[in-house]
Order: C-alpha cells, then structure tokens, then sequence
C-alpha cells in the first residue's frame, strides 16, 4: 500500500534510457500505477543533466548502458551536481555485477530489466520515500560482506574496473576500438590498454579469445 506521505504530493520522475519503446512503455506503466508525473525524453548524459536541470525530478531511473556514457557516470554525476534527485539503476545485466557498482556510485536502488513490472513499481515507491531497494539476494549478499562473511568465489567479470567492463560490454556489442574510443571519448591507445587489462584479469590469451567472451556474455544478458 502507498503510504499517505508518498501520495500527499505528485512526485516528478526521469527515464534515461537508450531504447525509446522502453523509456515510453515504462513511463506510461509508471504513470497509471503511481500518482507520478513522469517524463521519457533522455537517451544519454547530456540531455539528461540537462533535463535535470529544468525539470528537478525527485526520482531518475537510468538504465547502465547509454549513447554516450555508462549510467554509472551518469549516477555519479547526478549525486554531485543535483544531490536532491534520487537515483535508481536498471539493467538487462546481471545484478551482482552492476548492483553494487550502481550504489558505490549513489543510486539507491537496482532493479533488474527482466523482473516483472511490480519489482519496478516497488522500487519507486521505496526509493522516492527515502528507502534503498535491492533484491532479497544482494541485500542478502550484502549484509554477509558486512558481516564479514567469507566473500563467494563470484564472476572473475567482478575483478573489472567500471570503465573496463563498459569496454568488456561494447566489445560483446560488436564494437571496434576506434568506436568504443569515440563514444567513451578517449583515444584507441587508451582503450587497447583497457583490452590488455580485461585480458589479463579474465586469463584471456588473445583478442579473439576476448571478443567471444564479450560477445557470450552479452547474449547471455540480453
């Protein structure tokens, strides 16, 4: 049930996400299950900080992968230059790879793409009031690292930095170094050295070795 508090006042919601069907469907799903004013119109960074601006949501919900940047980035600039708009990542990868990455970042919660409709609302719902949201697994996840559990032998994709596993991704999307450097606005001098250490923590002996992983891993996800 929606606490009086959630409904006392309309809250303002951003989708950032690089497919238009999905910024819309859920817009429209959020809009009739929540009294929400919801606005789909960003595929990327700079029109959403720019939207942010303006349009002061109280909630952005941001996929991780964008046109011109990771929702990582976008998160993190979201918590320093508009601490007041709470953030939620989603995504159609997996959540022990990017849940924890998505909070060290600032959001407040994750949900993941392929979980029914009412995960999402609920998500909403607790972040808006002030409430992280993770899946029954992380939260268990988490609070066994805290508790100083032995940490589970996890996917080696974790030992990855946040800017290399972006290239691990575009890589499995059938993207060139030249274009992972254009859209990651770095030279392919510093994105062959983002490959060399992929390779490196992964055991990968070659960049065809490289690319078929990426590529299994995306599919796997999609």
């Amino acid at each position: 049930m929606v606490s009086e508090r959630f409904v006392s006042q309309k809250k303002k919601i951003l989708i950032v996400d690089d497919h238009p069907i999905v910024r819309r469907g859920l817009a429209e799903l959020l809009g009739r299950q929540l009294p929400l004013e919801v606005r789909e119109g960003a595929d990327n960074l700079a029109d959403a900080l720019e939207i942010i601006e303006t349009f002061r949501p109280d909630l952005a919900v941001i996929d991780m992968s964008l046109n011109d940047s990771s929702g990582l980035e976008l998160i993190a600039r979201i918590k320093s230059d508009f601490p007041a708009t709470k953030t939620l990542a989603w995504s159609m990868f997996d959540e022990k790879m990017y849940a924890e990455r998505a909070l060290q970042a600032g959001a407040m919660g994750y949900v993941n793409k392929k979980e029914p409709i009412e995960h999402m609302i609920d998500a909403v719902r607790h972040v808006l009031q002030g409430n992280v949201y993770l899946s029954p697994y992380m939260t268990s996840r988490l609070l066994h690292r805290a508790c100083g559990a032995p940490a589970q032998n996890g996917n080696p994709l974790q030992k990855l930095s946040n800017r290399e596993l972006e290239v691990f991704q575009m890589l499995g999307n059938g993207m060139t170094t030249k274009q992972i450097g254009r859209k990651m606005k770095l030279s392919p001098k510093t994105i062959e050295s983002h490959r060399e250490n992929i390779k490196a923590k992964l055991d990968l002996k070659n960049a065809s070795e490289l690319n078929r992983r990426a590529v299994q891993w995306v599919l796997e996800n999609g």
